[in-house]
């Protein structure tokens, strides 16, 4: 888009004149004046420039992975983070809820911890049954890594290893 050339205040373009002109026709005046004359019609601007999109934030590279070191965290924070130590600031539990309303609940829940500038979370999404255990387990990576998650999101782990049926999330700072 051209940014419109600055004028001089108190001044009116021929469009603002026209404007005006069209709603004084429109409109009765109390003092018995006749309206002031239209302007001669406003040419039609030219075609504008394509200006392209601004660039997409992007997503870091490595996908988050459940229990696995990430880039550009120091092994103390991720030992304290993996072992349990850290404690979550918050906890999302997402037992009873179907596959579309946990989607939507961790969305808002992990937008509203990193505006509040909480740094770890807890989401219980229950075992499931059988090995490959429950939809929510399931889901919850490729929930993570969504284009607006991803990057809020800077390790993913079990609280415990015998643990599957949570996962405590390290959010990152915001700048």
């Amino acid at each position: 888009m051209i940014p419109k050339p600055r004028r001089r205040r108190g001044t009116l373009t021929d469009e603002d004149r026209s404007i005006w002109a069209a709603f004084a026709q429109v409109v009765t005046r109390l003092d018995g004046r006749k309206p002031p004359p239209a302007p001669a019609a406003v040419p039609e601007p030219g075609p504008q420039p394509v200006t392209p999109p601004p660039p997409a934030r992007k997503a870091p590279a490595r996908p988050v992975a459940v229990g696995q070191a990430p880039g550009g965290l120091d092994k103390a924070t991720w030992q304290r983070l993996r072992g349990g130590k850290m404690q979550p600031e918050r906890t999302l539990d997402l037992h009873g809820r179907t596959a579309e309303r946990a989607h939507h609940a961790l969305r808002s829940f992990l937008h509203h911890a990193q505006a509040e500038h909480i740094r770890c979370v807890e989401v219980i999404t229950g075992r499931g049954a059988g090995e490959a255990g429950g939809v929510l387990r399931r889901e919850l990576p490729e929930w993570l890594n969504a284009a607006d998650l991803r990057p809020m999101i800077l390790a993913v782990t079990h609280p415990h290893a015998r643990n599957l049926g949570a996962v405590r999330i390290l959010l990152r700072r915001l700048r």
